[in-house]
């Protein structure tokens, strides 16, 4: 087959991958989920046939442990973050005024220093980068909540997504077999290094991004309850859970955390320093050691285009899409460096001579 016909073919399978995404968005979350379930515990699957367990029984006992795991905390924890998400929600208005009552208060120190007009420039920049920001998040969150909030996708979660994962999980190994037997055999050993790295870049974005995700929810969860912060444990776990998107879990959780402590603790600065602590704290683990040990270069992707696949693949696909941005991103990006390795072995890089200045290779 002609390259010409190859890249055709690809790009005919990627426009009928895209359009079926778009069509069953509303139905594909339990499906995704469980998928995604399944490779995050294919390893202990293929651990536990080590230890000469059968491959249904180490399948039924993973599932059952993970389930137990997710009930039990379902039943101890949502009810209590709930609470306090929602008791959030209704002192936030509260708690703005407040904060507008102290910065009054520091406001002629602010306009001695800064001077009326540079205050005035700062204020209204603020106030439109608050706008235009709110603007475009409850654009996106609206279209997310529309697109997949929905009766189907909360009894899918339930009940389809363990029969999904529990049938993904038990035949994984047969369907990766029957994949590879189905690869053009001149090209076996080219795709099998090319789907290699992709599994590579998988492995990072979802076994090591969930328990990145799992860590610091634990982290900040934990230390803003022990610091007395109100509403500390849904705070906590808002900044963990969205900090699979760049900087963004740490901005809200930030934000939110030393607002709520400014109103709650003011004038007893220290503990806002501990709040402040908390987030230096969090930020230095996940960018230092939890980041680069459990996901690394795997993904390979400039922070600034995932969240550029995170909100496009959100509005577009709502929270389905939220769920596969990052690992499309991923695997794009090991497509394209392979892409730009063949480009680079090609007449089109090197000449019509091989050589990529132009001359022979044997010239002097």
């Amino acid at each position: 087959m002609l390259l010409q016909n190859q890249i055709k073919t690809w790009l005919l399978l990627l426009a009928v991958f895209i359009v079926s995404l778009w069509v069953f968005r509303g139905i594909l979350l339990p499906f995704v989920v469980g998928m995604a379930l399944a490779y995050l515990l294919d390893p202990v699957a293929d651990q536990l046939e080590k230890w000469k367990f059968s491959r249904v029984w180490a399948t039924t006992v993973i599932l059952s442990l993970a389930i137990i795991i997710f009930v039990g905390a379902f039943f101890l924890i949502v009810p209590l973050v709930v609470q306090q998400a929602v008791g959030l929600a209704q002192r936030l208005p509260g708690y703005i005024n407040q904060l507008q009552d102290l910065a009054n208060q520091w406001a002629p120190e602010v306009y001695a220093f800064l001077g009326a007009e540079r205050v005035a420039q700062v204020q209204n920049a603020l106030a439109d980068l608050l706008h235009n920001g709110l603007g475009i998040a409850g654009n996106v969150f609206g279209q997310i909540m529309q697109s997949s909030v929905t009766l189907i996708n909360a009894i899918g979660l339930l009940i389809v997504t363990p029969v999904v994962a529990f049938y993904m999980l038990l035949d994984w190994d047969g369907m990766v077999a029957a994949a590879d037997k189905l690869l053009p055999r001149k090209h076996r050993d080219e795709i099998r290094g090319v789907l290699k790295e992709i599994d590579v870049a998988m492995a990072g974005v979802i076994r090591g991004q969930v328990s990145v995700v799992l860590l610091l929810s634990a982290f900040y969860a934990t230390s803003l309850t022990l610091t007395g912060l109100s509403f500390g444990l849904a705070i906590g776990l808002v900044a963990g859970l969205l900090s699979f998107i760049p900087y963004v879990g740490f901005m809200v959780g930030f934000v939110l955390s030393i607002g709520v402590a400014l109103v709650q603790f003011w004038p007893h600065w220290p503990m806002i320093v501990v709040v402040f602590v908390v987030f230096l704290v969090g930020q230095f683990l996940e960018g230092n050691i939890l980041y680069p040990k459990l996901v690394g270069s795997s993904i390979g992707v400039h922070p600034v285009w995932l969240m550029f696949a995170l909100f496009a693949f959100g509005l577009i696909f709502g929270f389905v899409g939220l769920l596969l941005a990052v690992p499309l991103a991923a695997v794009a990006s090991v497509l394209i460096r392979f892409s730009v390795r063949k480009y680079q072995e090609s007449t089109l890089y090197l000449g019509a001579d091989g050589s990529s200045g132009g001359k022979s290779p044997r010239a002097k």
